[in-house]
């Protein structure tokens, strides 16, 4: 049997805590069980750069604090 997968994140909205790039582990904060938690993360497909303050989609969830993160679809994006 494979393990179980945990979509709990899947498709959350984070903002940037922590310079997200290849080969770095990066920070991002979520909402997570009635609270806000700071996850390590990493550009889904490892190319990716995301700067202090974006706002990411998270993509994969890999427990306990690793999420895989991707560039916000302008249709999800808050007007500013």
């Amino acid at each position: 049997m494979g393990r179980k997968v945990d979509r709990s994140l899947t498709g959350k909205i984070g903002r940037v805590t922590g310079r997200i790039g290849p080969g770095t582990i990066g920070e991002v904060m979520l909402p997570y069980l009635g609270g806000t938690m700071a996850f390590h993360a990493h550009p889904f497909d490892k190319m990716s750069d995301f700067a202090v303050g974006d706002e990411v989609l998270v993509i994969y969830f890999d427990p306990p604090q690793t999420v895989y993160v991707d560039e916000l679809p302008d249709v999800l994006r808050h007007e500013e």
